[in-house]
């Protein structure tokens, strides 16, 4: 019995629909980007595991898809060894930072600094499939590197700002820094769990306070330590009240007074730039990669219940593992199938994304078709989709095809519309109809947009 075909968990098919709908978002955010003055890079899907190795943390590297060496990986292993990197050298990248870092460092000398980059791919993940969470999907990057100016994430907010105005969905951006982060193991006396600390805090939305404080004293911090972060982490108020009762919080500490700082001035520009979509500084928020440095970004949708649909921050030196010391960044990034899942539960995609074909010629018969061969080609050159439909079938199926497609314009042109010279095309969804030359390819356009 043959195999019943499938997929691997956590992946998807796209169809014709979904793929329209997919490009949709992929230029939707890409128009955006250009607009910016950013450019499009693209990197490999694999990457050296020495690339991508210790640069999200213990948990991130647990998630890494090791690529086995060609030929036969296994041939020359040594049992006394370890066996995965005599059999693994490459990976899947598991996000487009770190390969990004990599081709800074490795075309710095083509490049003008900052300089400012946005990548569309897939990345993997060998995470547990669910709801909003994929194994394989599409990240859309956007990253500044070369100056340490705060105006860089400003321009970040206003990316996000734009393009989820441009797609009609609501949204909240937070925004936190990781000195701060710094500042609150320093304040509670664990200065040197702050990556547990960061780790604990940036599951708070999954799994609750109760769990997190679980997980920190687990990580070796005391109960006493626990109970000086827990109000940190529901402090509620404008930004203004948040920044002026951590102020008071972070007195003894410079690095987090130094966060607190960039915040203040980031939410100056925000104020001064007039940005519509609310921002707020969320202190629980902390981005559980460790090359962050800075800002951290999250958005979340309003109006849909998922995780973060957008996220990022400020890196200082990723470069500096790359042989590229003091190379300052920030980027965000977009969840393009989060975004998918959000437009499509709000039903926000425009209708006719799928119907590109904007004419169907039915297909009358040899001599017909050679005869509309001509101008279909002359239609195409000026930019209209046109099919001819390939089997001489009964005009119902032809008729039902265009429906299914959702075709607007149909010609029926036989044998007398081909000895008069001319070519019939029928507007089915107003049901006019008008006779062209066939020469007339000027008049056919302008029915055919109209």
């Amino acid at each position: 019995m043959a195999q019943k075909p499938s997929i691997p968990k956590g992946t998807r098919d796209f169809g014709p629909q979904e793929t329209a709908e997919r490009n949709y978002i992929f230029d939707t955010i890409r128009s955006v980007f250009r607009t910016f003055g950013y450019a499009q890079i693209e990197t490999p899907a694999m990457e050296n595991l020495s690339t991508l190795l210790g640069k999200y943390g213990e948990e991130g590297d647990k998630l890494l898809y090791r690529i086995l060496n060609s030929g036969d990986a296994f041939a020359n292993v040594d049992p006394e060894r370890p066996l995965t990197p005599q059999v693994c050298e490459k990976g899947l990248r598991y996000d487009l930072t770190v390969p990004f870092a990599r081709f800074v460092v490795q075309h710095q000398g083509e490049l003008s600094f900052p300089f400012k980059r946005f990548q569309i791919q897939p990345v993997w993940r060998a995470d547990r499939p669910q709801k909003g969470r994929y194994r394989e999907f599409y990240q859309c990057d956007v990253d500044a590197i070369g100056s340490r100016s705060q105006l860089c994430e400003l321009e970040l907010v206003q990316i996000v700002d734009r393009v989820f105005a441009k797609l009609g969905v609501r949204v909240l951006v937070k925004i936190n820094n990781r000195k701060v982060l710094t500042g609150l193991a320093e304040i509670c006396g664990f200065p040197d769990k702050v990556v547990d600390i960061t780790v604990a805090i940036d599951k708070l939305d999954k799994i609750g306070l109760d769990a997190v404080k679980e997980e920190m004293i687990g990580k070796g911090l005391t109960p006493e330590a626990v109970a000086v972060l827990e109000p940190v982490l529901t402090l509620s108020g404008t930004n203004e009240e948040k920044l002026a009762t951590m102020r008071t919080v972070m007195a003894a500490s410079p690095t987090g007074l130094k966060g607190l700082d960039e915040l203040e001035e980031l939410f100056g520009f925000i104020a001064a730039a007039d940005i519509a979509t609310p921002v707020e500084i969320d202190l629980s928020l902390a981005r559980g990669l460790n090359y962050y440095t800075g800002a951290i970004f999250e958005v979340k949708a309003l109006d849909w219940q998922i995780g973060s649909i957008c996220g990022g921050g400020r890196y200082d030196n990723l470069t500096g593992i790359f042989g590229l010391p003091d190379m300052s960044g920030v980027g965000v990034s977009f969840g393009a199938d989060r975004i998918y899942d959000v437009l499509k539960g709000l039903d926000k995609f425009p209708k006719d994304l799928c119907s590109a074909t904007r004419l169907l010629l039915a297909n009358m018969g040899a001599d017909e078709v050679r005869y509309l061969l001509p101008v279909a080609a002359a239609l195409r050159a000026q930019g209209i989709a046109v099919e001819l439909y390939p089997d001489a079938a009964k005009l119902k199926k032809q008729f039902d095809y265009a429906d299914r497609k959702s075709i607007p314009f149909l010609s029926i042109t036989g044998a007398s519309e081909a000895e008069q010279g001319v070519v019939n095309l029928k507007n089915l969804a107003t049901g006019e109809q008008q006779s062209f030359a066939k020469e007339d390819i000027a008049g056919m356009v302008d029915f055919l947009r109209g």
